[in-house]
């Protein structure tokens, strides 16, 4: 094995759903410059990325001795000639030192690391800001601020079909999440009901997305007003499901991301968090505040003397007055 050449280049990203969203034009800029590239992410996030053209993907699990014995084996084994550590942890750092890969990239100076990018100031960037500098470092050219999740015949499919089951025309439905991390009960703006019921009297239907623990909230809302499609979609499907909507509303999660990549406009509400640190790729000029002293909190509960101000003070008539503006009702 050790008089086998290194080739392409090893990926190290194992999640979340938004910064793996937010990674994608990092990882197409790689494999541009690289020409073979594999991805080593955790299972649940191992479908994102099939059809990809030119990237191999492999699921690891990232907790436990056992899961980070089988990725430094795939790491030893694969003798690529590059390591691009997008995830920048430990556990990931802990990879890139005894992975034996001759050239390791990874977000700031490290022993696991031969390239990277100058200590970042007191201000911590958006993080595809800190992965562009990874680029650079690198000798990669930056990547634009575009993400992309590539969908096939089947997320077409399906997409096409749920449309016409559910009386749906394209660009004349918006889609709604609601929901969110039950760990982040603030990130959750409190009027979507009445901005449902606003933007269907303007034409406009509405579709409550999102999986899991949104089901609950999202039959809830659909009991007034719109169409419940909780857990319809894959991540690829709700992608494609984007592009046949006409706008879109979100918390600060997940969904949020992987509807950037739809070619839509999507608007978000920020409080707790930071705007500039988590603000969907191309889509910083929709995010909807209302500035209040104490906002960012990162708060995961707000405290009830500052009565949620950030999201209550966010109206439903103020962002219907918004959607007018920009067009779209």
């Amino acid at each position: 094995m050790s008089g086998r050449p290194r080739h392409g280049a090893l990926i190290l990203k194992w999640g979340a759903l938004g910064d793996l969203v937010i990674a994608t034009p990092i990882i197409r800029r790689i494999q541009e410059h690289e020409g073979r590239a594999t991805i080593l992410t955790a299972p649940p996030y191992a479908p994102i990325f099939d059809g990809w053209p030119g990237l191999a993907v492999h699921g690891v699990e990232r907790r436990g001795t056992a899961a980070m014995c089988r990725a430094l084996t795939h790491l030893r084994m694969g003798r690529y000639a590059r390591l691009y550590d997008l995830q920048g942890s430990g556990r990931s750092r802990w990879l890139c030192l005894l992975s034996g890969v001759p050239e390791r990239i990874g977000n700031a100076p490290s022993p696991a690391y031969t390239h990277a990018p100058p200590p970042a100031g007191r201000e911590k960037p958006h993080p595809f800001d800190t992965l562009n500098a990874l680029l650079r470092a690198a000798g990669v050219p930056e990547a634009e601020p575009r993400p992309w999740l590539p969908t096939g015949p089947a997320e077409q499919e399906q997409v096409s079909g749920w449309c016409q089951a559910q009386g749906l025309r394209n660009g004349r439905f918006a889609l709604f999440h609601a929901g969110g991390s039950p760990r982040w009960e603030s990130k959750r703006w409190p009027h979507y009901s009445a901005l449902a019921a606003a933007v269907e009297r303007r034409g406009v239907r509405i579709v409550w997305i999102g999986a899991g623990e949104d089901g609950a909230l999202n039959q809830a809302l659909a009991q007034d007003v719109g169409i419940d499609g909780t857990d319809a979609f894959s991540v690829r499907g709700l992608a494609e499901l984007g592009r046949h909507a006409r706008f879109a509303v979100t918390n600060d999660s997940g969904p949020m991301h992987v509807l950037s990549c739809a070619g839509i406009p999507v608007y978000a509400f920020f409080g707790p968090t930071s705007v500039a640190r988590s603000h969907a790729l191309g889509q910083r000029q929709r995010v909807l505040v209302h500035p209040v002293p104490c906002s960012p909190c990162r708060l995961p509960v707000c405290p009830p003397s500052r009565a949620h101000a950030c999201m209550q003070g966010l109206t439903a008539g103020s962002v219907v007055e918004r959607l007018i503006r920009d067009g779209l009702l």
